[in-house]
């Protein structure tokens, strides 16, 4: 008798422990930034559903992603550390990172005795671990949900995917005459129709957001239910995807608290919250609502429940996307946004062979050759301002640079010392190419996480020193480039040898001293070497030292495709050691083949030189 009520009050302590903490319904969906929404104040926008929540709920208007594309944003999610502080900020990468060390949000919510569940998407860009093993369930069963309360159930809607922006878009419901056009498009009838067509897609995905509340609502465990609605990144017309304007990572996010938990939330229904929202402090505060651990090498912070934190900027971030390489950051206050491009010389506009299948990508690249656009949107097929400054409360496209305007500049000193620290402290792991990142963390058999956090073998400050020195782009630092190319470590070397190319562009460089360079242990800078001589007329150096580089399967003939491509000219001096390359760096060095034209699989692409 004594056993049976001692369990009875066991089993009444679990349930009451499992009523008094809420469920999480985590409604995702994919590529769209806040003007696909109407309740962020796009009239054209059908999407009822998530307006109605928002009049339900807390409307977040300065939310952001800390990545532009899915894969590394959703690395960053899942850890709740972020990916270019582990090595998995580069696209379709799948790199390692210490599992033992780095725990999945879903494994700490077991371990506070939620039911965790992923229906859809997972895409986390790590090796080591399947995305599946941190899930209970991968599927949607009501019926188990309300068994195994608390859950926490995260439901993705793929309807608002790049991928749906493709194929006709002719025959769309939505009226091309009433889209909001991006001051950078150009207005013309095929982008108005991809518009349109997109317009579509969000409305399919608003449905299914309502559908999902709806399920919830029937199942009957809407009182016990906080839902999140948000999307991955932005997007998904080119310039938004993939780019850390706006368009690329400012997100909507909307948050439902019911009245049992009405402790929680951060006013009244139907309040506009204005704080800034990094997707790196969803992790920290989910786990923080449903009581769970927050470990201290999560690197966002709580911004909702009764222990909240406020955050004073938001970072950014762009890595390699595809068989394009880049090296972008961004930081942003409430109203400005500070990027900081690291490969200036590569165009904004490189063709991908993802984003080249929307049709309106391809009809603003033809307006374009034809001669048709003007400084605003005509500016995304041209290389990039060394540094960038963007009044977001006043220009939301982010068209109108003001890094030079006198009027800015204590903003950009407190905005360039605010990125470099946030830099240094989270490990910034892209300071080194991805090349030369992979082959150092290999060669010293650990992950990239443990890597960077080595000061003996990741010399965050000193890079950083020559790679903000680099983007000055000041002859007067030739001298400290010409000395600091004799470093003992790649890195350095390499910010080096950046500082010297972009020189190079309009001044003079002494050939002799990067001559030696031409067969520097590094092979990032020995591409760059290359390309200095290139520029100052020696073509055949450059084309010699870029052909072995190719044939002999460098670990950097990813860029040295890059270059190739970046610089203009004939692809025919290359052709031989295109086609002989075989280093793979996850099927990129492929697709930059077929886009040159020299594979000889069956997919083949297209380039204007052959």
């Amino acid at each position: 008798m004594l056993l049976r009520l001692f369990l009875l009050m066991c089993i009444s302590c679990l349930y009451a422990s499992a009523q008094d903490r809420p469920n999480i319904l985590w409604l995702t969906c994919e590529d769209n930034n806040i003007k696909w929404i109407g309740c962020y104040g796009n009239p054209h926008a059908k999407t009822p559903h998530i307006d109605k929540l928002a009049t339900e709920g807390f409307q977040y208007i300065n939310c952001y992603a800390n990545a532009p594309v899915c894969a590394p944003s959703r690395s960053t999610w899942i850890t709740g550390v972020h990916a270019l502080s582990m090595g998995t900020h580069s696209m379709r990468s799948r790199y390692e990172i210490p599992h033992q060390t780095i725990k999945y949000y879903p494994d700490l919510l077991k371990k506070a005795g939620y039911y965790v569940g992923n229906d859809g998407k997972t895409d986390y860009n790590i090796g080591g671990r399947d995305d599946n093993a941190c899930w209970d369930t991968r599927k949607t069963d009501w019926k188990i949900l309300k068994q195994k309360q608390p859950f926490f159930m995260v439901i993705n809607s793929a309807k608002s995917h790049e991928s749906r922006a493709f194929g006709d878009v002719t025959k769309s419901k939505h009226n091309p005459d009433n889209v909001r056009l991006a001051k950078y498009h150009p207005d013309i009838k095929v982008i108005r129709q991809n518009y349109a067509h997109y317009h579509d897609q969000i409305a399919k995905m608003d449905a299914d957001i309502g559908a999902a509340l709806k399920a919830l609502e029937a199942s009957g465990m809407a009182e016990n239910t906080i839902v999140i609605y948000n999307s991955d990144h932005g997007g998904v017309l080119a310039r938004s995807k993939r780019f850390l304007y706006n368009s690329g990572t400012h997100c909507p996010l909307v948050i439902r608290i019911p009245e049992k938990f009405k402790h929680l939330r951060p006013g009244v229904p139907g309040t506009k919250v204005k704080k800034i929202v990094s997707f790196i402090d969803m992790t920290k505060t989910w786990l923080s609502l449903c009581g769970a651990e927050t470990p201290k090498y999560l690197q966002g912070m709580v911004f909702l429940g009764k222990v909240q934190e406020e955050r004073e900027y938001h970072v950014s971030f762009r890595g390699r996307m595809g068989e394009r390489c880049d090296n972008v950051r961004a930081i942003r206050n409430k109203n400005f946004l500070y990027i900081r491009n690291y490969m200036p010389y590569a165009p904004s506009g490189q063709r991908l062979t993802y984003l080249w299948k929307m049709p309106a990508t391809l009809a603003w690249e033809k307006h374009h050759k034809e001669g048709k656009t003007d400084a605003v949107t005509g500016r995304f097929f041209k290389t990039k301002s060394m540094e960038e400054l963007y009044d977001t409360s006043k220009d939301p496209d982010n068209v109108v640079n003001l890094i030079k305007n006198p009027e800015y500049k204590a903003l950009v000193a407190e905005l360039r010392q605010a990125m470099s620290d946030w830099q240094s402290k989270n490990f910034d792991a892209a300071l080194l190419p991805e090349s030369e990142m992979v082959k150092r963390a290999a060669d010293n058999k650990m992950t990239i996480y443990e890597m960077v956090r080595n000061p003996e073998l990741y010399k965050i400050d000193s890079y950083l020193a020559t790679a903000n020195m680099a983007i000055e782009n000041n002859p007067s630092n030739l001298p400290n480039f010409y000395e600091e190319l004799k470093h003992s470590d790649n890195g350095v070397r390499y910010w080096a040898m950046v500082g010297c190319l972009l020189i190079a562009e309009h001044s003079s460089v002494d050939l002799k001293v990067i001559k030696k360079y031409l067969v520097d242990e590094c092979h990032e800078v020995r591409a760059l070497a290359a390309w200095i001589f290139y520029k100052k007329g020696d073509k055949p150096t450059a084309q010699a030292c870029w052909n072995d580089m190719l044939s002999k399967n460098s670990h950097a003939s990813l860029k040295v495709l890059n270059i190739i491509d970046w610089i203009g000219d004939s692809t025919k001096p290359y052709a031989t050691a295109i086609k002989a390359c075989q280093f793979k760096h996850g099927g990129n060095v492929n697709r930059m083949k077929d886009y040159f034209g020299y594979s000889n699989r069956k997919s083949k692409g297209t380039k204007k030189k052959p």
